[in-house]
């Protein structure tokens, strides 16, 4: 395993909807991700692999355990996982409790990328920079917080992630 690379797998959520005006509806066509890591102006070593771009109330057991198998498989120590937020935190009690010997790091998006308000774009960064410092092991990060997977929740009143 090289420690320098990284890898970002993409599942959808809402960083990656797009809004079709003559629907009136948010949908999937394409991950954002390459995007924002332009803009961002990366200059880490990272891998982009596109899972699937489902929302996550869509995401069953199946989906997670793909993700999972994504995490094994991945010759990169340390991943950050593009996810929906409203089953996010399942998704991070699956590989925790895998306890793989690699950091993984999950984040996603309040607002859609395309929106131009978002905060995917920021919690991006913010993961990629969680991957690098953080020990072994499986976090969320949102909105410059990072929390261990056991103890992550969705504070659905607030939409804040926090500890449970």
């Amino acid at each position: 395993m090289d420690p320098g690379k990284l890898c970002i797998l993409v599942t959808g959520g809402t960083f990656d909807k797009d809004y079709l005006e003559i629907e009136g509806r948010l949908h999937f066509r394409e991950s954002h991700v390459e995007e924002m890591l332009r803009l961002g102006r990366n200059r880490l070593d990272v891998r982009v692999e596109t899972l699937m771009l489902i929302d996550s109330l869509e995401m069953t057991d199946v989906h997670r355990a793909r993700i999972l198998e994504a995490c094994r498989a991945a010759p990169e120590p340390r991943i950050v996982i593009t996810h929906g937020t409203d089953t996010m935190a399942l998704t991070a009690q699956t590989i925790g409790a895998a306890a793989l010997p690699k950091t993984v790091v999950l984040t996603g998006a309040m607002v859609p990328y395309t929106f131009g308000s978002s905060d995917g774009l920021f919690n991006l960064g913010s993961a990629l920079a969680f991957v690098q410092a953080l020990p072994r092991g499986t976090y969320v990060a949102m909105n410059g917080r990072c929390l261990g997977w056991e103890r992550a929740h969705k504070n659905r009143s607030t939409g804040v992630f926090e500890e449970a």
